[in-house]
């Protein structure tokens, strides 16, 4: 696709849980100036990593300007989306809200999780579309970047052509493959997966000798099925996973209601 401006980007709000200095979020502010001229950015102090849907309720929080569009706040991503809509850009809301790219994937059960996802369900309760972004690794020391560099404004355009109109109470999550991008095999448009919980328990002993245990990420046992967020990043494919943030299972709803009428 030709790069200009599509006319869905004439502002973009870039947030995510990695903090405000992360180099996802710098990387992702470079990505949404190739997409719009209007970018802001509105991120976590400190990294907010596993946060989820959070909001800071128990003390006040502090908007904070760092550089020109660009402001920190000293809480959660969560808290950075509401005040970037409903304070910094009240009456101009932005045409899109990116979060990330994190350092690490948010893929099955790490959506309900991710501080990265929640600022994009943030948006998405106020109606402006939103995108999460996030780059798998196998070693944290050594992130592959260069794949959600090349390929993650490419991702962001179709998605934004595909989804027109932009799905009610929907983000996509996007999700690049922990491999160089010349090894990438395309996109899929993809669903939810699930890996086996509480795998990831670390246990331990301090040294006054009481027992620790360490919240580790999720361990990947067997394969994936097919059509799943970690069956694509396994093909070396961009996963891209359309979030209802809808929870009712109107099936079983619709099943159960005549035995409460």
């Amino acid at each position: 696709m030709a790069e200009t401006v599509h006319p869905r980007l004439a502002r973009i709000l870039v947030s995510n849980d990695d903090g405000i200095d992360a180099p996802g979020i710098k990387l992702l502010e470079k990505i949404a100036r190739q997409l719009s001229d209007d970018v802001w950015v509105v991120a976590p102090e400190m990294e907010q990593s596993g946060a989820g849907h959070s909001l800071t309720t128990r003390r006040p929080i502090r908007l904070i300007e760092v550089g020109p569009q660009r402001y920190m706040v000293d809480g959660t991503p969560t808290d950075c989306v509401l005040l970037g809509l409903k304070r910094l850009l009240r009456g101009r809301l932005p045409t899109l809200v990116l979060s990330g790219v994190n350092g690490g994937g948010n893929i099955a059960e790490d959506i309900t999780y991710s501080g990265t996802c929640a600022a994009a369900m943030e948006a998405t309760l106020f109606g402006v579309p939103a995108i999460a972004l996030s780059q798998e690794y196998r070693d944290r020391a050594s992130i592959p970047w260069a794949c959600a560099e090349a390929f993650c404004a490419e991702a962001i355009r179709r998605v934004v052509a595909a989804a027109e109109p932009w799905p009610r109470d929907t983000f996509f999550n996007i999700n690049f493959p922990a491999v160089a991008p010349d090894s990438v095999r395309g996109f899929a448009m993809t669903h939810q997966g699930k890996r086996v919980l509480g795998d990831n328990l670390t246990e331990g002993t301090d040294p006054r000798g009481r027992p620790y245990y360490w919240i580790g990420p999720s361990q990947m046992r067997g394969g994936a099925d097919p059509g799943t967020d970690l069956a694509a990043l396994a093909e070396h494919r961009v996963s891209i996973t359309p979030v209802h943030l809808n929870l009712t299972n109107v099936s079983v709803a619709e099943e159960l209601r005549p035995m409460f009428e």
